[in-house]
């Protein structure tokens, strides 16, 4: 695979274009806001004028857009152009049933998830971690695609099964931040020198990566994950009452967050 296509250039979008970029792939990208031209140019790779040329262009596409809707929006338009044997990784956080539909109502387009760990800095670093859903044939040929930008990547079995997994890593994520929340809030409520402790806890039985990442989170996609959770529950009779504390939570900590001051206040 040689020319990869790349399907909304925002905060994920843009470094993982670089780094594909870097590593010799012949890149397109396509986004609906024209205004990111420039900087997707100044990266080295080619502005494409529609989902078909993109399609048309490319042997694996990179589908970095934000919602289930804007997903299945896409694929009436891709499926047309797209190359004989192309490939498809859905790189969004979406509901798996969304991939796997996909991947059933469009025969001509080999549909893969590829959700991503570790945020923005491990997407500018080109250390992201990749869970992967499809058929194993297909991983592999998707590989050195996915190595552009992944340090580490992980089958995680059939298609949609990757997010599956991501589910299950932003439920833990979103808990440890709450929970990291309250207990230095508790800590500064008794005069502790915070960031001491915050690195004496790294090194404890406490050690979580939001308390490594402290001040950096922006929960910028806290309900959106938390949502998609609690749909997936739903779905199977499945009762999380952990989880849906902390999407309460998180709702109400978004605007103020690491104000330890005014935390349960």
């Amino acid at each position: 695979m040689t020319e990869v296509g790349v399907i909304g250039a925002g905060r994920m979008g843009q470094p993982i274009i670089g780094h594909l970029v870097r590593k010799g792939f012949r890149t397109q990208v396509y986004d609906i806001d024209a205004g990111k031209r420039a900087s997707v140019q100044q990266r080295g790779a080619q502005w494409a004028a529609d989902l078909a040329s993109l399609a048309a262009a490319s042997d694996a596409m990179l589908v970095c857009v934000g919602y289930d809707e804007e997903l299945r929006a896409l694929f009436p338009q891709l499926a047309p152009a797209a190359r004989s044997g192309a490939i498809v990784a859905v790189l969004s956080t979406v509901h798996p049933k969304t991939v796997q539909d996909l991947a059933a109502g469009y025969a001509g387009l080999t549909v893969v998830d590829a959700t991503m760990c570790r945020g923005g800095r491990a997407a500018d670093e080109g250390t992201l971690l990749c869970f992967v859903g499809g058929e194993p044939a297909t991983i592999e040929r998707l590989r050195p695609v996915l190595g552009a930008f992944a340090s580490d990547i992980v089958h995680t079995g059939a298609v949609g099964s990757a997010q599956v997994a991501k589910a299950a890593n932003n439920l833990i994520l979103w808990a440890c931040l709450v929970a990291d929340h309250e207990a230095l809030a508790l800590a500064h409520c008794h005069g502790l020198d915070i960031e001491r402790l915050r690195r004496a806890l790294g090194m404890s039985s406490a050690a979580n990566d939001a308390l490594a990442k402290w001040g950096t989170q922006t929960m910028a996609w806290a309900e959106d994950d938390m949502a998609i959770i609690a749909d997936m529950a739903r779905e199977c009779g499945l009762r999380l009452p952990q989880a849906e504390l902390t999407r309460e939570i998180c709702r109400a900590l978004k605007p103020r967050r690491y104000q330890l001051d005014k935390y349960g206040r």
